[in-house]
């Protein structure tokens, strides 16, 4: 199975997520999750950023909360609405809400 990830929270979704089985998985940081691809926490990254999965962050997000690009975790992709609408017809066959 596909399965696409909607991250909308910092804290609390890491022992989700890790429950999580797929073939292919995809981490789709969107809301408040977007800190997950940017903060350092006692200098470390998140450990969502560990998995073995595509990351994606939303660039609309990102800038809400005063964040660019530059902001982000070289592991993650930068993607705007249009593209998680690409993801969601052409990548993932199911998506989760965490």
């Amino acid at each position: 199975m596909k399965l696409g990830v909607f991250i909308n929270d910092y804290k609390g979704t890491v022992e989700t997520v890790n429950r999580l089985k797929a073939d292919k998985l995809g981490l789709i940081f969107i809301q408040n999750g977007v800190f997950h691809a940017t903060l350092k926490e006692n200098g470390k990254t998140s450990p969502l950023l560990a998995k073995t999965a595509n990351l994606y962050v939303l660039s609309e997000d990102l800038a809400t909360r005063g964040l660019t690009g530059a902001d982000v975790d070289s592991r993650v992709k930068v993607i705007t609405y249009g593209d998680v609408v690409d993801l969601m017809f052409n990548d993932y066959e199911k998506f989760a809400w965490v």
